[in-house]
């Protein structure tokens, strides 16, 4: 599922898209959902297992990259740096 859901991350590019990796994503949580913690407390891919855990870590990439811009390049398409920043809520720590 991560290839697919990265494929989906670097083809947001409208709201069509956006919202076919927010699907994805989607999928991507609940194929993990039950799964036991490896060592680190991942599940499957999936380092936030709470929705305010996954939000607090989506907001903490988007201030210690400045939204994007470290390590770039930014997305300048809204969709896809708001992708980019669901994305980070699932595995930024």
């Amino acid at each position: 599922m991560t290839d697919q859901l990265f494929a989906a991350l670097h083809s947001v590019n409208d709201e069509t898209s956006f919202l076919a990796f927010a699907r994805a994503l989607q999928a991507d949580r609940e194929s993990v959902d039950g799964a036991s913690l490896t060592l680190d407390g991942f599940q499957g891919e999936w380092a936030n297992h709470s929705i305010s855990d996954f939000i607090e870590r989506a907001v903490a990439w988007a201030g210690d990259s400045d939204f994007g811009v470290r390590p770039g390049p930014k997305a300048s398409n809204p969709w896809a740096l708001f992708a980019a920043f669901l994305w980070a809520g699932r595995g930024y720590e």
